[in-house]
């Protein structure tokens, strides 16, 4: 998870991650939110601390896989919210660029924001009012199998990958592992594409399975979500998704989309 503080006078410092250590308890996520908060330094090295917001929010399809991403950003000194899908595409395809943003969560933005001069940060209903016309994610039926593959003692399997852009240093890996409770896997500590990590929870009578994963010789992260339903009801599909993607997302990745494999 990222921290914030401030210097002496007074300005908002460029928040660091702290992670959990091998052995301590891994740290909680701030409280939950619908929206997804960056802070942005200005292409101005010299400059210590962040001089810009962007939020963001994945719209889902009703089987929880992404159809769209929204998005608006502030720049200090500037007088309203604008809306921000090309500098959201920008930070998933320039890695200038995407160096220049750190995961936040909505109390460290709303200390930012203040200390910057935007004064009180608006609620999330009203951000929403200024998103543009977002970006379309490509979408596909999932590859639907014979009910009779659903893992044994369930009525249903689902399998959804979360892709990220980004990477994450020994400390982030570390500590994310730490906050989902990982087994690691064979090359956790290594340099090919593979699992890093697996890790599992019950949800009432469904199973869960997800694993950490290298993919595309090492370039980019993935997370491979199983669903094992025990009968019609997916809801809680939806929040341990959210759930996971914002862990992800504050040790250091940057979601790219949510898609449904099964």
């Amino acid at each position: 998870m990222s921290t914030l503080s401030a210097r002496p006078d007074g300005a908002a410092r460029w928040p660091s991650r702290a992670v959990s250590r091998p052995g301590s308890a891994a740290r909680p996520l701030v409280a939950a939110s619908n929206l997804d908060y960056y802070l942005v330094r200005p292409d101005n090295r010299d400059f210590a601390g962040p001089a810009g917001i962007l939020v963001e929010e994945f719209g889902l399809g009703e089987d929880h896989s992404a159809v769209r991403l929204d998005s608006t950003g502030w720049t200090a000194g500037g007088s309203r919210w604008r809306g921000a899908s090309a500098f959201s595409r920008g930070i998933r395809t320039d890695a200038a660029l995407r160096d220049r943003v750190v995961g936040a969560n909505r109390q460290e933005v709303e200390f930012v924001y203040r200390h910057l001069g935007g004064g009180e940060l608006p609620g999330e209903e009203v951000l929403r009012g200024y998103f543009d016309a977002g970006i379309r994610l490509p979408t596909s039926a999932p590859l639907r199998l014979n009910p009779a593959r659903a893992t044994a003692g369930f009525a249903e399997t689902r399998v959804y990958r979360v892709l990220f852009t980004a990477g994450l240093d020994p400390d982030e890996l570390t500590g994310l592992l730490a906050t989902w409770r990982m087994t690691p896997g064979h090359d956790s500590t290594g340099v090919l594409a593979g699992v890093v990590g697996t890790a599992r929870r019950r949800i009432g009578a469904d199973a869960f399975t997800w694993e950490l994963r290298r993919i595309g010789a090492g370039a980019a992260w993935c997370l491979d979500l199983t669903a094992d339903l025990a009968g019609s009801r997916d809801d809680a599909i939806g929040p341990l998704l959210r759930e996971l993607t914002t862990a992800a997302r504050m040790a250091g990745l940057i979601p790219v989309t949510i898609e449904r494999f099964r």
